[in-house]
């Protein structure tokens, strides 16, 4: 009995012995699973994909505001914090605002030596063809209110100033035509508020809301006034697209060898009648409807029905 009461004791001592080490292994384990587990995301913490760094080696730099900016010849006044500002985030918008600021710098190499003839030949500052990119990406766009063109002429607006605007016949975006009007129309703003830079704001709210605000604030300058949101950034906007856009190396933009080539490989037609289909009409002169349609983007249908026998200039474009 005493030798069965030993055996006892003895599997007891032994059992207890292993229960304290089959629970001392499973902390040791636990404890390195623990440590493998934090191991692992201190690794991914201190040395992190390289190449996902890679992926977009760019160097991020404030624009150099230390320097003149105008607009017209019209000093944008540095020395004032809130000036600065807003051409400061203009400027910062438009550098980083890489597709369209791409496209534009694209699209001017086209559109600008159409532009800048006119505007000279009407007096109106180089400057202004800064104005159609920030109206319309130099695109013939339309606006939520109906604007439309490279210069964004409203209906009754474009028609004060000469402009066909009929079902087939829309000459908002008839660049040439449209850019006359334009100088015409920022002519008379300049006149009426006295400064280039009154004039572009005019051009963006209208100048009887613009002379409202004048009075109403008893501002003499763009500076002193406080506009509604689209146009306080407006002329700040013009003057840093003419900044990217004069000089778009120095902005990290090198992509003169993909420049849009001007439209100026074409002849002419005059057309005095009714047209049943500018299809057969593009195919007559050897070459397609889509051309005709770039080249004249201000016929707007697929026909014309000119009663009145008016004479219109029609471009073909050589193949």
């Amino acid at each position: 009995m005493r030798l069965q009461n030993s055996i006892i004791h003895e599997k007891n001592i032994i059992m207890k012995a292993f229960s304290y080490y089959s629970s001392a292994l499973a902390i040791f384990f636990t404890f390195v699973l623990f440590s493998s587990y934090t191991g692992e995301n201190e690794k991914e913490v201190k040395a992190p994909d390289t190449a996902a760094i890679t992926q977009l080696p760019q160097i991020i730099k404030p624009v150099d505001l230390n320097q003149p900016f105008d607009f017209a010849g019209e000093a944008i006044p540095m020395d004032n914090f809130d000036a600065r500002e807003r051409l400061d985030r203009e400027l910062i918008v438009n550098s980083y605002r890489h597709s369209s600021t791409i496209i534009n710098i694209k699209r001017s190499a086209r559109y600008f030596p159409v532009i800048e003839p006119i505007l000279a030949a009407n007096g109106i500052p180089d400057d202004f063809k800064y104005l159609a990119v920030a109206e319309s990406d130099l695109s013939n766009a339309t606006s939520p209110a109906g604007a439309k063109g490279v210069w964004q002429f409203m209906r009754g607006t474009a028609k004060d100033y000469g402009l066909q605007v009929a079902n087939e016949i829309d000459e908002r975006y008839h660049l040439e035509k449209a850019t006359v009007a334009a100088c015409q129309h920022i002519r008379k703003l300049k006149n009426q508020f006295g400064s280039w830079t009154l004039a572009a704001a005019a051009y963006n709210v209208g100048q009887t809301k613009l002379r409202s605000e004048m009075n109403k604030q008893k501002g003499t300058t763009l500076f002193d006034l406080n506009l509604n949101k689209e146009t306080s950034r407006y002329v700040f906007r013009i003057v840093a697209l003419k900044a990217i856009l004069s000089n778009p190396q120095n902005f990290g933009f090198d992509i003169s060898e993909s420049l849009y080539p001007p439209l100026d490989q074409y002849g002419v037609v005059e057309v005095n009648t009714s047209i049943a289909s500018w299809a057969a009409f593009a195919q007559q002169y050897g070459t397609t409807y889509r051309m005709l349609k770039i080249y004249n983007p201000w016929l707007t249908t697929s026909s014309l029905q000119n009663k009145s026998g008016k004479v219109y200039i029609v471009k073909i474009p050589r193949q």
